[in-house]
């Protein structure tokens, strides 16, 4: 068993209601294969999967998207890297199969000139109605990027990401661009017709240089999950930037989930995750994900340390995934009134958006979409988008 603090499953006491919908959820797309089990790699870590790996075909994609599309979420997150498909074609393969769920895409400014990527954001909205958000990753592995031919440091592609968005943007208000920066430039660059609507950016990373660029370009500032002490630490940091420029941004969260109808099976569940992996293959990964130039991945590490001895971080917060994966390592794990009640905690600390998953993501999508979304909606904090 895993050194974990077991609730007592009390439901809460019901709350006035508040105005419906003020929580938004998105769901995930594994594109890199799904599993029952935990699926390894990335930000360092050679990708593993223990047991019977599903394929990322458009087939699964599609039994995920439409799921997540029925039980209420708005958008599908896909992830980026040399580990999976490519985000951009096979959201808009998935277009063609689903009928409402956007697609939160995930894609690199290096690998791209400003003026296509604009293009490409443009084509997708006029295409898929409307159906784009994109999620703009950095990137912290110095080898990857290097394989995709990027050679710049950590802080030069900051800085160039912030001057992509600042073309991208201004293509999109429908200007015509002269932009001449230490990485970037374009002349006379316009669109034939920009997007409608124009897509939200989503942008996370914990470096201070990661902040700045999100102070001034974000929409929607995303966070792994970490505790909330350490949460509302960055929440301040990027809100008093983007105060100084006269922006606001809204603030989301990356968890993974175990939602049960009691406390006892979901951390049963997280018990089962964990004894299916190899020590060794815990240490390799942890190998692996020290070489990280990510602040965001040094943060996930030192919430576990590498040791299975205690990963109950937070009420509720299981860190068992980080300990083979990189990127988003932790999970909410219990009843399904206890994953609600986590939810609302980071709620009041000013998250209004959570981009969830699980193992395999098609179940888990339907243990927390008709366990967990029933009581938030119940209490006046979430309603479906489609409506009734």
């Amino acid at each position: 068993m895993t050194d974990v603090q077991e609730p007592g499953g009390v439901a809460p006491v019901e709350e006035p209601l508040r105005p419906a919908g003020p929580l938004t959820f998105h769901w995930f797309l594994p594109t890199s294969g799904d599993s029952r089990e935990i699926v390894g790699g990335g930000h360092g870590a050679a990708q593993n999967s223990v047991g019977q790996r599903r394929e990322p075909t458009i087939g699964y994609l599609t039994q995920i998207a439409r799921a997540a599309e029925q039980l209420g979420f708005v958008a599908a997150l896909t992830p980026t890297g040399s580990l999976c498909e490519d985000a951009w074609l096979t959201t808009a393969m998935l277009c063609y199969t689903t009928e409402r769920l956007k697609f939160l895409v995930a894609f690199r400014p290096g690998f791209y000139s400003p003026t296509l990527a604009a293009q490409m954001g443009a084509t997708f909205q006029r295409q898929s109605g409307g159906r784009l958000l994109v999620n703009v990753v950095t990137g912290g592995e110095r080898k990857e990027q290097r394989s995709y031919g990027d050679f710049l440091e950590k802080d030069d592609r900051y800085a160039r990401t912030g001057e992509f968005l600042a073309i991208v943007r201004d293509l999109w208000d429908g200007k015509e661009v002269d932009f001449h920066g230490d990485h970037l430039a374009v002349e006379a660059a316009s669109l034939s017709a920009p997007p409608v609507p124009v897509p939200l950016v989503y942008f996370g990373g914990s470096s201070q240089a990661a902040i700045g660029v999100a102070a001034r370009h974000a929409d929607v500032y995303l966070t792994w999950g970490e505790p909330p002490a350490q949460v509302t630490e960055k929440i301040g940091q990027v809100q008093a930037q983007a105060s100084t420029l006269g922006r606001t941004v809204r603030f989301g969260i990356r968890l993974h989930v175990i939602s049960r109808d009691r406390s006892e099976q979901a951390w049963a569940e997280a018990d089962r995750l964990l004894a299916a992996v190899d020590p060794r293959q815990i240490e390799a990964a942890q190998a692996g994900l020290a070489t990280s130039q990510s602040e965001g991945q040094r943060r996930m590490r030192e919430l576990h340390g590498g040791s299975t001895a205690r990963l109950e971080v937070a009420p509720n917060l299981w860190a068992g995934i980080g300990l083979v994966r990189g990127g988003a390592g932790t999970a909410l794990v219990g009843s399904h009134e206890e994953v609600a009640e986590r939810i609302l905690d980071y709620h009041t600390l000013g998250i209004d958006e959570f981009v969830l998953s699980g193992y395999p993501n098609l179940e888990e999508a339907y243990w927390f979409g008709e366990g967990a979304l029933p009581l938030l909606a119940r209490r006046g904090y979430w309603r479906h988008p489609a409506g009734a």
